[in-house]
């Protein structure tokens, strides 16, 4: 299981801890202005991308990518980081971002695929999977009609020459979720 912080709004995954009746009537008053550390969960990864796949907040650059990818129980994190590693060496100009509670890849305008954790595996899907030569196998729940991508049980279930491909010829078609031309 992997640990997440709970915000206001923790997703339909996570499960939140309850204080018991002795840590109420033992809790202190809080004074105005004084932090509160965070709550921290266990956090159970979803089967496929209904909503959000995960609590991690959207936030654009890699820090929060490297934070989502950490975040992850093995060996999705393994996983998630060789496709990451993949990403940064196949394509300049990276950009990184979490959005919907995943890592997002592009290059430019728009976003060209995303990778993420799930239970049993990490799915790496690319939006515009249906243009790809060969198209890639497995099409995702929730992704949209034409995403196409594979589900990674392991490390060794990623061909990096084929993905390395696929994430070329996704770099080079018009990226969603940027500027329209």
């Amino acid at each position: 299981m992997a640990r997440a912080i709970v915000g206001k709004n923790p997703s339909r995954t996570a499960k939140k801890r309850v204080a018991s009746p002795v840590e109420k009537a033992t809790s202190k008053a809080r004074k105005p202005g004084e932090r509160i550390a965070a709550q921290v969960v266990l956090t159970t990864l979803p089967t496929a991308m209904t909503g959000r796949a995960s609590p991690a907040k959207a936030a654009d650059g890699d820090k929060p990518v490297f934070a989502y990818i950490s975040s992850l129980p093995q060996p999705q994190r393994g996983i998630a980081e060789r496709v990451d590693a993949l990403a940064a060496r196949t394509l300049p100009g990276l950009k990184r971002s979490v959005k919907w509670g995943i890592a997002w890849y592009g290059v430019g305008d728009g976003w060209c695929f995303c990778c993420g954790g799930f239970a049993g595996h990490v799915k790496l899907t690319f939006g515009r999977g249906t243009s790809l030569k060969p198209v890639p196998p497995v099409t995702p729940v929730g992704m949209g009609k034409d995403s196409r991508g594979v589900e990674l049980e392991s490390v060794d279930d990623l061909d990096e020459h084929r993905a390395a491909s696929w994430m070329k010829q996704a770099a080079a078609i018009p990226g969603f979720g940027g500027k329209k031309r």
